[in-house]
């Protein structure tokens, strides 16, 4: 646990020793009465935080905001759903680089039963981001959106999204170049799209160049949908200058 994050409820508030966080301060780090942990606010500011007396099950604490946080980086991803497993992975790892949002969609070859599965009917997800901006020491996590079809998650993007962001999708079939060829001006955004574990199909790759995308290759290797959108991200975060 790289920073300990609170709600702006629970910032003001003691901390029950039987919470994780807590168990962690006093069985992993060791803290006691005076000392200090890296803190924050989720979504808002990140500081010092000062144990000032633990008694009664409870840990009495001060927080001194420092900073606004670590910003998150303008890149949306767009994933198709992967095995719970793989997502729960993904989903941190996502978190821990700082992309902005991550919108899980059905495709035309994801399993069914992925989509019935905690990580997308329950916070379960918003929870792996969360450990993954913990693993960062970040306070801003990302945002989660679940589609029910590729479409529905192209339509929404196309809604949301600033003019002028670069669309891209991650083909090993029909790429029209290669993934680091991007190059972004100052500030601007990008959304990338990952196919499922089969990928992209012929349909799929058509409706994403109608609404904008282009489709871009990483080398012939077939990668697992987490390993391939670690690694596209971090390729578009640095083309950004973000990983300097």
């Amino acid at each position: 646990m790289n920073i300990c994050l609170f709600t702006s409820e629970e910032i003001n508030n003691p901390l029950s020793t039987a919470d994780e966080r807590a168990q962690h301060l006093i069985k992993v780090l060791h803290k006691k009465e005076g000392e200090s942990f890296s803190a924050g606010v989720i979504g808002g500011k990140a500081g010092k935080a000062t144990i000032e007396k633990i008694e009664d099950g409870k840990i009495f604490f001060s927080f001194a905001e420092e900073t606004d946080g670590k910003n998150l980086f303008p890149l949306k991803m767009i994933i198709g759903f992967p095995r719970p497993i793989q997502l729960k992975r993904l989903l941190r790892d996502m978190a821990a680089l700082g992309v902005s949002e991550v919108h899980l969609t059905k495709t035309e070859l994801t399993e069914k039963s992925y989509l019935s599965s905690d990580l997308a009917t329950t916070d379960a997800g918003t929870k792996m981001l969360l450990d993954g901006t913990v693993q960062a020491a970040s306070t801003h996590v990302p945002e989660l959106f679940i589609h029910k079809s590729l479409k529905e998650c192209l339509d929404f993007i196309k809604e949301n999204s600033n003019p002028g962001i670069k669309l891209c999708a991650l083909d090993n079939i029909e790429p029209t170049a290669t993934l680091g060829s991007l190059e972004f001006n100052s500030g601007e955004g990008a959304c990338a799209a990952i196919g499922s574990e089969r990928g992209w199909t012929a349909k799929e790759r058509q409706l994403m160049k109608e609404n904008g995308f282009t489709l871009l290759g990483m080398g012939s290797r077939v990668m697992r949908t987490e390993t391939a959108a670690t690694v596209a991200a971090s390729i578009i975060l640095n083309s950004m200058g973000c990983l300097a």
